[in-house]
């Protein structure tokens, strides 16, 4: 990440907030976080620690860090397949 900042999304996952703590689970290159935007790839999944606010139960957020790209998509992928 010289000069620049990591990529940070969120996405929701089909079958609600079973399916999204499943997919969080099932990750080996993000580290479950609840602070994002470190070196390494982080995965929150913020309603288990803000229920009241209004966000999606089965929203997921990442940040992507400095592993390869390849690496990352290929842990995602495997995750959101099950």
């Amino acid at each position: 990440m010289s000069g620049g900042y990591g990529f940070l999304m969120s996405f929701l996952v089909k079958g609600g907030r079973e399916a999204a703590l499943a997919v969080a689970g099932r990750l080996n290159l993000f580290h479950r976080a609840t602070s994002l935007g470190g070196v390494e790839s982080l995965v929150e999944h913020r309603y288990t620690i803000e229920p009241h606010t209004g966000i999606p139960e089965s929203l997921l957020r990442i940040s992507i860090g400095i592993e390869d790209v390849e690496d990352l998509i290929a842990d995602l992928t495997q995750a959101l397949q099950g």
